[in-house]
């Protein structure tokens, strides 16, 4: 039978993986594949912002699937994980992964911010991109509605669920 300290294992993997700074935050929640299909179209990134942030982007699904949808622009992800960044940047050698909060992080060079969060991270979103986005710049969530926007578009994943476009200067309700 293995020793009485094992357990701490599994909870040090865990700790590594998503350290205690980061638990306020989504766990991992990849984009299923085919989620974003339909999005360029709707959702077109402004003239001289060619570039898509995934705020939280894992193990890469997110960045997979706005690299399908918009092949052009330049595509970046930020994660809290070091272990998430090295195999997200390994799995998307097209884009720039690197380890940052995205709550500190500067989404201002960005034509679109692209997040799968949580819904009690939703409002700390909206009011981030409020502040950060330049008009004509988009804030996509997968699932989770920043309730306080008024959204220009929702997508419907095939299956089923919503993709919430909101576009800066944002809508408030």
């Amino acid at each position: 039978s293995a020793p009485a300290w094992a357990w701490l294992l599994p909870l040090a993997l865990l700790v590594l993986l998503y350290p205690v700074s980061s638990w306020r935050d989504a766990p991992l929640f990849p984009t299923p594949a085919g989620a974003l299909a339909g999005l360029a179209p709707l959702a077109p990134l402004p003239v001289g912002r060619q570039s898509i942030v995934d705020a939280g982007c894992g193990l890469g699904d997110g960045l997979l699937e706005l690299h399908r949808e918009y092949p052009a622009a330049r595509i970046e992800g930020l994660e809290w994980s070091w272990p998430l960044v090295v195999a997200s940047a390994w799995r998307c050698r097209f884009a720039r992964v690197r380890r940052a909060d995205i709550w500190t992080a500067d989404w201002s060079p960005y034509g679109m911010v692209y997040l799968f969060q949580r819904p009690e991270t939703m409002a700390r979103a909206a009011d981030k991109a409020a502040r950060d986005l330049h008009a004509g710049a988009w804030m996509a969530s997968l699932e989770f509605e920043a309730t306080a926007l008024e959204p220009q578009h929702v997508l419907r994943c095939p299956d089923g669920r919503p993709q919430w476009m909101c576009q800066a200067p944002f809508r408030r309700r």
